[in-house]
């Protein structure tokens, strides 16, 4: 490793695994006697990936893991912490990180940091900010960190089944890193709602409340977008537009949703933002901005 006292921390290496069986939407769409274009034009979605009886968040993520290693020429003694982030709960006590070890106690590294981050959707960033806050930390030892997010989302018949899906993200987090976080750049936001969550412990189906799910989608991003551009503000002593930045990455429970978010951001950063040319108003902002900001949800 370069340095200890780490500078552009962040994502060295990346690997993804899908499970081999997945559904078309289209398919989904005629099962599910709805009309043709619910799913892939309301909803935006293709393909839905899930898991045959021989796979689970913990064979995905033993896959995932091992694949990034052997692809990158990784030691594995050189992981000093490991995190995983997911939804899918296969034990109330013992983590989907204690199975991955497997990996790392025949080369005789259990000197590993790190457990589960189980919060929904948000389990994943968890993860990601605990290990590139480790890096660089005084507590950082030199060595690699490591993200898995996994989850094999199913559910129940309903309007939620095709926004299901399965997959599992290796991630390798060290310094010099060509995708690096500016860590004092983040907006956060977090609090109480029941709009998607599991009681029922001896059942993989959540209880989702879909409108307030979406709601709560769009109140966190504005809410995120809001501190972002204050610590921003305050840092860089100017002020913060969407054309500052390159690209966008979202968490998509469906793409449809993305779409409506990215919109929604431009809409924000048009109210207090006087760089937006005017066509850009008549064209693209004019039309929602007659209706109040609440009902704009």
């Amino acid at each position: 490793m370069t340095s200890w006292h780490p500078k552009n921390v962040g994502i060295l290496a990346l690997d993804i695994y899908f499970p081999p069986t997945c559904v078309l939407q289209e398919a989904l769409e005629v099962h599910d006697g709805v009309s043709k274009g619910k799913y892939t034009v309301g909803l935006g979605q293709d393909c839905m990936a899930f898991c045959s009886e021989v796979e689970d968040v913990i064979s995905m993520s033993l896959t995932v893991v091992t694949s990034l290693l052997e692809k990158y020429k990784i030691d594995p003694t050189q992981i000093g912490r490991l995190e995983v982030g997911s939804e899918t709960v296969i034990d109330k006590s013992k983590s989907i990180k204690t199975f991955l070890m497997q990996i790392f106690e025949k080369y005789g590294n259990t000197d590993i940091e790190g457990v589960d981050s189980t919060n929904a959707c948000y389990g994943g960033t968890a993860a990601l900010f605990n290990c590139v806050n480790w890096v660089e930390s005084a507590s950082w030892d030199g060595r690699y960190g490591l993200v898995v997010c996994t989850d094999s989302a199913v559910y129940a018949e309903g309007p939620a089944r095709p926004t299901g899906g399965a997959a599992a993200v290796a991630m390798l987090i060290g310094p010099d890193a060509p995708i690096a976080f500016e860590s004092k750049l983040r907006g956060s936001h977090m609090s109480h709602a029941y709009d998607f969550y599991k009681p029922n412990l001896a059942s993989e189906y959540p209880v989702v409340d879909g409108k307030l799910s979406q709601t709560c989608y769009l109140m966190a991003l504005d809410s995120c977008y809001k501190y972002f551009c204050q610590k921003f503000e305050k840092l860089e002593g100017r002020q913060f537009s969407m054309l500052d930045v390159d690209y966008f990455v979202f968490h998509s429970p469906y793409n449809k949703l993305v779409q409506k978010s990215f919109a929604r951001l431009f809409f924000n950063d048009f109210l207090r933002n006087a760089r937006f040319c005017v066509s850009l108003w008549f064209a693209c902002i004019y039309p929602i901005s007659c209706r109040t900001y609440w009902n704009a949800f």
